[in-house]
C-alpha cells in the first residue's frame, strides 16, 4: 500500500521522534519508521538505562561509606536483580511517555525495517521508503516530500573479538547482565568505558581498563583526564594506556584471556568477562543509501551541509548517523533544525563549540568549548583559572570534594574558550557554562554573577575569578 506524507523519518530515536513532534507542530503530515522501539539507543540501550545503573552504584558506594556521616550501617548487600528491575521500570515509564507524545502529535508509526528506494514507479526522485513490517503484513510504501534519516549508531567492534553475550560484551549486552562478574576487562577508556569502569568498580567488581591512546578520555582536557585517572585508581581500577589489544584471544569455559601489547611487552590479562567500549559507528548500511546520490564519509557517516541536507537536497540526515558529537541532545537539536529548514524557516546553525558534553561516572565530568591543547593549537594565547572542590563548602558537606573547575579564556580578547569540570554533580553545573558561551560572557562577568552560598556552583564563580588572579577561596 502506498501512503503520502510531507515528511517521513527513518528512525525513532531521540533525534527522530523530536523531529517528528516539531514537524507535527508545524503542520506537516509526518510518519516515523522504527525497527525496534521509539526512543532508540538513548532510551533503551544507552543514556537512560546506563545512568539508572550508575545511580544505583553511587547509592551502594555511599551507603558503604555512610559511617563518615555519622550513620552506622551493617549487613549492607547488593541485590543486582532489583537494580535491573528499577532500571527497567524507569525505561518503561519514559517509553510510555514517548509513545504518548508521538500519539498526541498524530504522527503515524510504522513498526518495521525501512529502506530508501531510488527513482521508481512510485516517485521520479529517490526517497520513497519501503517498510518491511514486523507483523509480517505486506510492505508499506511511504512517499514523502522530504525524508530525514535518523538511524543512529551501534557499538564499534574489534576484529576477531566478536561479542558472544557471555564472555565478550558490548554495552548492549552489559546493560542486561543478571549477575555481576567478579572481574572484567574493559577495552576503551572513552566516555562509555570510563562510565562502565566507574560503575562496576562501585559495585565491587575488579576492573582493568585498557586504552589505546596516551590518556584515558582522549577528547577531554588533559588535566581532567589526569584527575579522572587518579580517582579511578583510587577506586582500585587498574589502568593501562598506550595499550593495544592483540588479535590472539583465548576464551575459556569461565573466563576470557587476551594478549595486550603494553610498554612494548606482550601482557596477558584474564577476567570473567570483557567489555568492548571503543566507541560507536553509524548505522548506514542496509538502509538503501546505495539507491541514492547520498555521499558517505570514510567513517561511513552521511555527509550533510549545515542544514543537514544530503546531496539529495530533499533528504536530510541527523544524529549519530552523520558522525560528529553523537549525543542525544545534539541529535534532537539537529532534528528540530532540519524540520525548521524543511518548513521554509531560517533556523540558526548549531555552534558545536557551545554544546556541553557530560560523563556520568563517579566523579562526573562535564565540558563545553575547547580544551587547553586545542586552544593553543588554534593559535590562541590562553589564560586559565582553576578551583578545587576542596575549597567549596557544599562539596565538603556532600563528602565529595575531589575534582575541580577549570576555565580557559583568550588572553587578548578575554573571550571564554572552554570550561571543564570534574567532581560532584558537574553535569548539572555545566549548563551555566553553556549559557555563558552562548551569551559570549567573559570570566569577569561569571565571577561577578552572585552565586548562592553554600552551593557547588560557587566553584564556577571562583574559577572564573581565578582567570585574572582574583579568586577569594582556594
Amino acid at each position: 500500500m502506498t501512503k503520502n506524507y510531507d515528511l517521513v523519518i527513518l528512525g525513532g530515536g531521540t533525534g527522530g521522534y523530536v523531529a517528528a513532534i516539531r514537524a507535527s507542530q508545524l503542520g506537516l503530515k509526518t510518519a516515523i519508521v522504527e525497527k525496534d522501539k521509539l526512543g532508540g539507543t538513548c532510551l533503551h540501550k544507552g543514556c537512560i538505562p546506563s545512568k539508572a545503573l550508575l545511580r544505583s552504584a553511587e547509592v551502594f558506594k555511599q551507603t558503604k561509606e555512610a559511617d563518615q556521616f555519622g550513620i552506622n550501617t551493617s549487613d549492607i548487600s547488593l541485590d543486582f536483580l532489583k537494580v535491573q528491575d528499577r532500571k527497567e521500570q524507569i525505561v518503561s515509564q519514559l517509553y510510555q511517555g514517548v509513545i504518548g507524545l508521538v500519539e498526541k502529535g498524530l504522527i503515524d508509526i510504522y513498526d518495521g525495517i525501512g529502506r530508501v528506494l531510488g527513482p521508481s514507479i512510485f516517485s521520479p526522485t529517490a526517497g520513497t521508503v519501503s517498510v518491511e513490517m514486523k507483523d509480517g503484513s505486506d510492505n508499506e510504501m511511504l512517499l514523502s516530500k522530504n525524508l530525514i534519516i535518523a538511524t543512529g549508531s551501534k557499538p564499534k567492534l574489534i576484529e576477531n573479538l566478536k561479542p558472544d553475550g557471555t564472555h565478550i560484551l558490548t554495552s548492549d549486552e552489559a546493560l542486561n547482565l543478571k549477575v555481576l562478574p567478579k572481574s572484567i576487562i574493559i577495552v576503551g577508556a572513552g566516555v562509555i568505558g570510563v562510565e562502565w569502569a566507574s560503575m562496576l568498580a562501585d559495585f565491587d567488581v575488579n576492573v582493568t581498563l585498557v586504552e589505546y591512546a596516551e590518556q584515558i578520555l582522549p577528547t577531554e582536557d588533559s588535566a581532567i583526564a589526569k584527575e579522572m585517572q587518579r580517582l579511578l585508581k583510587k577506586k582500585g581500577i587498574k589502568i593501562m594506556t598506550n595499550a593495544k589489544v592483540l588479535s590472539e584471544t583465548v576464551e575459556k569455559a569461565h573466563n576470557v584471556t587476551i594478549q595486550v601489547d603494553y610498554k612494548n611487552e606482550k601482557t596477558t590479562l584474564t577476567a570473567d568477562q570483557m567489555l568492548i567500549a571503543i566507541g560507536r559507528e553509524p548505522n548506514t548500511t542496509e538502509i538503501g543509501i546505495e539507491n541514492t546520490d547520498i555521499q558517505l564519509e570514510m567513517s561511513g557517516s552521511i555527509r550533510t551541509n549545515k542544514d543537514y541536507q544530503t546531496k539529495e537536497t530533499h533528504i536530510y540526515a541527523i544524529g549519530d548517523c552523520i558522525g560528529g558529537m553523537q549525543l542525544a541532545h545534539v541529535a534532537s537539536h539537529e532534528g528540530k533544525h532540519a524540520v525548521e529548514h524543511i518548513a521554509g524557516n531560517s533556523p540558526m546553525h548549531l555552534n558545536y563549540h557551545h554544546i556541553p558534553t557530560c560523563i556520568y561516572s563517579n566523579p562526573e565530568v562535564a565540558s563545553v568549548g575547547l580544551t587547553e591543547t586545542q586552544a593553543k593549537d588554534q593559535g590562541f594565547q590562553v589564560k586559565s583559572g582553576k578551583v578545587s572542590f576542596k575549597a567549596i563548602g557544599k562539596a565538603l558537606v556532600y563528602g565529595e570534594s575531589d575534582g575541580f573547575v577549570k576555565i580557559i579564556a583568550d588572553k587578548k580578547t578575554n573571550d571564554l574558550l572552554g570550561i571543564h569540570m570534574i567532581g560532584p554533580h558537574v553535569t548539572e553545573l555545566i549548563s551555566e557554562a553553556g549559557l555563558a558561551k552562548v551569551l559570549d560572557a567573559t570570566p569577569w562577568e561569571i565571577g561577578e554573577t552572585i552565586h548562592p552560598h553554600p552551593s557547588l556552583a560557587e566553584a564556577m564563580a571562583e574559577a572564573a575569578l581565578d582567570v585574572d588572579g582574583m579568586k577569594i577561596h582556594g
